[in-house]
């Protein structure tokens, strides 16, 4: 059997030794020190922004604690992406809040502006005005987030961003997590850049940024004995970790053109395919990193179909996956309201995300080529 090829394995540069050296040298390994504050430093300058950024233990960390920074409480309604990993809309549930979801658009998978205001209009018109938005920048790829920034700011809606899968990209030159109200990263060990586990929260300025640290190291009073007045979570990154992350920042830009020029690989594969068509930018004011490249099969015009083409990559031990099953189609979120048609139905069922890691290799990619080229023969 021939070696894995994995779908988007971690990609580990050798710098980030220096930085988790540092960090057993000098005793800091708590979730304080020096390598916390220059990775949400890096981030920021990366970013391009004046707003805060906090490191945290997760993705998922961010996007709750934005949530309850976003005052949403038991009952109230939060529109979410249906066609999004569950991590996405978990946290609304963390709240005791009503996910309300909504489908797609075709040009980049993500939220469908038309439906999204639909949604809001119809929760309106029955006396709860959502809470806040979740909007995803699907495999890397840039919402229409000019329009749903204005839908959110006509109904003075809090706008949350999750963009756990797009560092680096970018709409009009401005960076993905920076337009709404909160943003949300991730450093899952399958993302652009890893560290190990581990997100951030991207907010306003500083005094949203010493809130959410507060709520993250378990909302402890000014007290010389430990106090409580708030719920507190366990949701601040360690230094440890944060050393990964400050060698990762080292080639973020590097990762980001590997993504890229594995997209460009599966655009030139795929050229002559016709039942096929790659996931790419609408427009030049998109900019997607394309953490994952992502094709959809034309069952219409074709006998093949997305399953048999990833059992026969699987065959030949090369990891592909289908599309994040929608959420209204899970069957813990089946009780909540859904506002849209079948296209992310249809993606799903279509779509397949193929090998895209930053460390993906020549022999890989002729790998794959040799299994495509035979199994649309």
């Amino acid at each position: 059997m021939m070696s894995k090829i994995w779908l988007s394995p971690p990609h580990l540069c050798g710098e980030e030794m220096k930085y988790i050296q540092k960090a057993f040298d000098t005793n800091w390994i708590a979730p304080l020190g020096e390598n916390i504050d220059e990775f949400e430093n890096a981030l920021k300058k990366e970013l391009g922004t004046e707003k805060e950024v906090v490191c945290l233990s997760s993705g998922t960390a961010a996007l709750h604690l934005s949530l309850i920074l976003a005052g949403v409480n038991e009952g109230d309604v939060v529109v979410c992406q249906s066609l999004t990993f569950a991590a996405s809309a978990n946290p609304i549930i963390y709240q005791k809040a009503i996910p309300v979801f909504v489908d797609s658009e075709k040009d980049t998978y993500n939220i469908s502006p038309i439906y999204l205001e639909k949604a809001i209009k119809s929760s309106m018109s029955k006396g709860k005005k959502p809470k806040a938005i979740v909007v995803v920048h699907l495999y890397g790829m840039p919402s229409k987030i000019e329009e749903i920034v204005a839908i959110a700011k006509k109904y003075d809606i809090i706008l949350i961003e999750d963009g756990a899968e797009s560092l680096g990209s970018s709409y009009k030159g401005k960076k993905c997590g920076t337009f709404g109200d909160f943003g949300v990263l991730s450093f899952n060990g399958n993302k652009i850049i890893t560290t190990s586990g581990g997100g951030a929260l991207i907010c306003k300025n500083k005094i949203v940024k010493d809130r959410a640290i507060f709520l993250a190291t378990q909302a402890k009073d000014e007290a010389t004995h430990y106090q409580h007045s708030t719920i507190g979570y366990n949701y601040r990154m360690s230094n440890i970790l944060a050393g990964i992350g400050r060698g990762q920042m080292e080639v973020l830009h590097q990762y980001i053109s590997l993504r890229r020029s594995n997209h460009q690989f599966y655009k030139n594969l795929f050229q002559y395919i016709d039942e096929v068509q790659v996931l790419e930018e609408p427009c030049n004011n998109f900019f997607s990193n394309h953490w994952l490249s992502v094709i959809t099969i034309d069952e219409k015009q074709t006998k093949f179909d997305r399953e048999s083409l990833r059992i026969k990559l699987l065959e030949e031990n090369i990891e592909s996956k289908p599309l994040w099953k929608p959420m209204h189609l899970q069957p813990v979120f089946q009780p909540y309201l859904y506002y849209g048609e079948k296209i992310s139905e249809t993606l799903f069922k279509t779509g397949l995300c193929l090998p895209s890691g930053s460390n993906l290799t020549q022999t890989d990619k002729l790998r794959i080529t040799k299994v495509i080229v035979e199994y649309f023969k």
